[in-house]
């Protein structure tokens, strides 16, 4: 077994970000040496340096020590890195769609090269298609990062179609996202789907299977994390929404405009238009959505999604979640110290972002 403090994540993240740093060290001198734009490389490198606490990348190495995973980690830290790699593509792809102002604090990728290249409506265009390619290869980046973890045959093999399905998932849930096939506004099963396809699976469920493949887990673990991830995945996108219009009691995370300006069509809203009156639902959809909301309409956005009960409507179903997901944990058997671990991860994704 595992001793109870074996697992360090403090000591995990940071060697995390040694992997990053080396491999993109690199990429930058192979981009000096043949003549490369070497903004790009930075580009990845300022993004990763943001912020963000590297979640998935700690539930990885995690679900690696669940799975019994023995010796010496290397391996699941690589896999690990790649995701964070993977991350970095996504939201970048996210924020051009979004056209949103800033990520993590700082103006968004796209937002910095429309900059750039002096304002504008040809700039704006340029400036997107830049971000577009810097996402682009920050994937071709994760998935050759990937690539060098040392595997063994039958454990490539799993990792790999596991880091497939993973891709594949974000993207037809960044597609729905972006369609909005066949909903509403107050759709709250389609809302949901998306937070499962786009967040989910790549959040949680995906980044604990990836580590226990690469420790030679088995089906029932598998199947444990997929259990215990799903559910745990919706509550830390249900509580990213939240935070992003109302933010954190203890003022740490302040509130937002950007899923009000975009008119994101979050759990939060479609219960807000689900429990509004007559009056309270038309003002819901002739003030969420206008990029040009000033923050006195986003405070009476706020007040109807308090008085109807949206808001502790979603509270409800980030607890439930929660609970569920310690039910599994009970269950489960897992190592001490990977059960420890596992725990303090799930109250952190369930109050706060990454």
């Amino acid at each position: 077994m595992v001793d109870a403090q074996a697992i360090d994540l403090r000591v995990v993240q940071r060697q995390v970000d040694g992997v990053l740093e080396d491999f993109l060290s690199e990429k930058a001198r192979a981009a000096t040496g043949r003549g490369h734009p070497p903004e790009v490389v930075q580009s990845v490198r300022d993004f990763l340096a943001a912020g963000g606490k590297r979640i998935r990348a700690l539930l990885c190495v995690v679900g690696w020590h669940a799975a019994g995973g023995q010796g010496d980690a290397a391996s699941a830290v690589r896999v690990a890195a790649s995701l964070e790699l993977f991350v970095a593509f996504a939201l970048i792809h996210d924020d051009i769609m979004d056209d949103s102002a800033s990520r993590r604090g700082r103006p968004a990728v796209h937002r910095v090269m429309r900059a750039q290249l002096g304002g504008g409506e040809r700039a704006e265009r340029l400036g997107a298609g830049g971000a577009l390619l810097v996402g682009n290869l920050a994937l071709t980046w994760a998935q050759e990062l990937l690539h060098t973890a040392r595997l063994e045959p039958g454990r490539q093999r799993l990792v790999h179609g596991l880091y497939d399905a993973m891709l594949e998932e974000v993207m037809y849930g960044q597609y729905l996202d972006v369609m909005g096939t066949g909903r509403g506004a107050d759709d709250i099963e389609a809302a949901l789907r998306i937070i499962r396809y786009k967040t989910a699976t790549a959040t949680i469920e995906r980044p604990l299977q990836l580590g226990a493949a690469v420790a030679g887990a088995g089906e029932a673990v598998m199947d444990t994390f997929t259990r215990l991830g799903l559910p745990l995945g919706e509550a830390f996108q249900l509580r990213d929404d939240l935070l992003d219009v109302f933010g954190s009691p203890d003022g740490a995370c302040a509130p937002g405009l950007s899923d009000l300006r975009e008119g994101k069509r979050t759990v939060l809203l479609a219960l807000g238009l689900g429990l509004a009156d007559p009056v309270q639902r038309e003002r819901l959809g002739h003030l969420v959505g206008r990029a040009a909301l000033e923050e006195r309409e986003a405070a009476e956005v706020r007040d109807i999604l308090q008085v109807t009960g949206a808001r502790e409507q979603t509270e409800r179903m980030i607890a439930s979640r929660y609970e569920h997901v310690l039910r599994v944990l009970d269950q489960a058997g897992f190592p001490q110290a990977a059960d420890r671990a596992l725990r303090g991860l799930a109250a952190k994704a369930t109050q706060y972002t990454s």
